[in-house]
């Protein structure tokens, strides 16, 4: 039966997910089976965790999955110990919904290891770590890790206004900093030097934290009182997936779920101009607004969506190609598959995010669906079309209809995440 722990911190920032790459690969280096999961709807971080442990990294997410979908989630991975990384601060959720890290690390009992950046403090770490410590006393904070001190006298003054278990003092480190882009960090397959940093990131992790003692604070996941998961059910029995780095977006347990309930999951790459061979064609979101020119000129790929006889689902960045065009930060527009009445931009950028609970109108399920939207292009011009879903916020707030459907080609900007559970 695995064991678990859950590497948080006060603010995104603060080098949770370096740290959390580090211990995967430190504990696996001593031969343990270490699988990892991300709390919340990320797409990034897991493909880091997946390089550093060599397995799948799964999502975990309290708003979207619901408690005992996450803990059926975790007690269905075989490994000895599972690291799960948190999002944002300890504390942050949604607004007037709960789905933060602390919600899940207390609803499955999980103990906590309190990452602080201790860059620009000394002793005033002390009313941080209380306050994190207190705030919510039923969760159990097994121990903090200090990040970024500066020197040993550093170190000494941090360690002497704590009374707090310290499992680690991570020194500064400049060269351990990972690129970022508009959507978090750059994708893990872009860099071929993501193995040296790994090991590099374990070689510190092994030097500057209690590895044993951090090992002994996870505790056995139980697999008692466990619900059956309701899956989210397949687009088709054969379904093409996009997948590059246009296209890198799909969560690994929704195709899972698809192939558990009877789905053949293919995949192939629109920026190599491949063409898909499946019933449904499944177009996740990514980066295509990088590659727009070269979308543009894939006409192999492009003809077969338009000649594709069966269903054809986008989401945000699959949405966007199969729109009219996309035009990138210069302002140049790219003509894209025009099988759905809209242009996105990129010159006139907005931050859209936020979680999204969505009632099916014209998609291809019918039950209430949970997801997120997060993105920065904005819709400059849009057809006649029907809606795809009715949006609300995860705080019951009403959005209205998004997405559009013209025959058996549909998309949004929403990433589904799961049903909604009862």
């Amino acid at each position: 039966m695995a064991r678990g722990l859950l590497i948080a911190a006060p603010h995104s920032g603060s080098g949770k997910t370096l740290i959390t790459l580090g211990l995967i690969r430190a504990l696996r280096n001593r031969g343990l089976k270490v699988a990892s999961a991300k709390v919340g709807p990320d797409y990034i971080d897991g493909r880091f965790h997946e390089a550093a442990s060599s397995r799948p990294c799964i999502n975990l997410d309290y708003w979207a999955m619901g408690a005992e979908v996450c803990k059926t989630r975790l007690t269905e991975v075989d490994a000895d110990i599972i690291i799960i990384e948190g999002v944002m601060g300890l504390f942050d959720g949604p607004d007037g919904a709960k789905g933060s890290t602390a919600d899940l690390a207390e609803a499955l009992g999980l103990p906590v290891i309190l990452v602080i950046d201790a860059a620009k403090q000394a002793q005033s770490v002390a009313a941080v770590v209380h306050g994190f410590s207190t705030y919510r006393p039923s969760l159990n904070i097994a121990g903090i890790i200090l990040n970024r001190v500066a020197s040993d006298r550093h170190a000494k003054m941090l360690s002497d206004s704590l009374d707090s278990t310290i499992l680690g003092i991570m020194r500064q480190n400049d060269s351990a900093v990972w690129p970022s882009r508009h959507l978090g960090l750059i994708q893990a397959q872009e860099n071929q030097e993501l193995e040296a940093f790994i090991e590099s990131a374990a070689l510190g992790v092994s030097r500057e934290t209690f590895l044993d003692k951090i090992n002994e604070s996870a505790t056995i996941l139980s697999n008692h009182n466990v619900r059956l998961l309701r899956p989210l059910p397949p687009l088709a029995q054969s379904i093409s997936v996009a997948h590059d780095l246009a296209f890198a977006f799909s969560y690994p347990h929704l195709l899972n779920d698809w192939r558990k309930q009877g789905a053949e999951i293919s995949f192939f790459s629109p920026l190599n101009n491949e063409t898909p061979k499946g019933e449904a064609i499944f177009l996740p979101g990514g980066y295509p607004e990088l590659h727009a020119g070269k979308l543009a000129s894939n006409t192999a790929f492009l003809d077969a969506l338009h000649n594709h006889k069966g269903l054809i689902y986008g989401e945000c960045g699959g949405y966007m190609v199969l729109g009219d065009a996309i035009i990138d930060a210069d302002g140049k527009s790219h003509a894209m598959a025009g099988l759905l009445p809209v242009t996105t931009s990129f010159a006139k950028r907005k931050l859209q995010l936020g979680y999204r609970q969505l009632k099916p109108l014209n998609a291809p399920w019918t039950s209430v669906l949970r997801g997120h939207e997060f993105h920065y292009s904005t819709i400059v011009s849009k057809g006649a079309a029907d809606p795809l879903f009715h949006a609300s916020d995860a705080a019951g707030a009403d959005l209205g209809p998004i997405g559009q459907r013209v025959g058996k080609v549909m998309g949004s900007y929403a990433h589904v995440i799961s049903l909604a559970t009862p």
